[in-house]
């Protein structure tokens, strides 16, 4: 899944250090890989034996990753140290995307719960995080045209 954050603040700019997610799993998911952020603490993954996750917390905190981080490390709109722009000044620099790619968390929509307790943190006044809203899933046409599929 890719996560877009937007300032829509008219003014203020989230400055260095920068933003930083968190939340609370419902169940026992897992981060398998992150492009474009990362968690800062991978916690205790030793129920896993082959191959490890990211990230293995219950309560995981994401940060953007900085300037300069490799190619293959990186998605659209990432890699800012966190830093974001507001809207009406500069929407070009107004948002924030990392790509996740979340196990252990069901494969349909009766399965899947949405995470709890969002925290958004940014130097300054601190935000006020609502519970998680079930949207309609995304919807991806295949490049010839003739194939519709769904997101979770």
């Amino acid at each position: 899944a890719t996560v877009t954050i937007f300032n829509f603040q008219q003014y203020r700019h989230i400055e260095a250090p920068g933003w930083m997610l968190g939340w609370t799993w419902a169940r026992k998911e897992v981060i398998w890989d992150m492009r474009g952020a990362q968690a800062t603490d991978q916690g205790d993954c030793s129920r896993f034996k082959i191959s490890l996750p990211h990230c293995c917390k219950k309560s995981p905190t994401i940060v953007d990753l900085l300037p300069g981080t490799p190619y293959n490390m990186q998605v659209a709109n990432c890699c800012k140290g966190g830093v974001i722009s507001s809207m009406v000044q500069d929407p070009v620099n107004s948002a924030s995307s990392f790509f996740i790619v979340v196990g252990s968390a069901g494969t349909s929509n009766t399965t899947v719960r949405p995470p709890l307790n969002f925290t958004f943190g940014t130097p300054g006044p601190a935000y006020t995080c609502g519970r998680a809203k079930i949207g309609k899933p995304s919807k991806f046409l295949t490049p010839d045209g003739r194939r519709v599929t769904r997101a979770l």
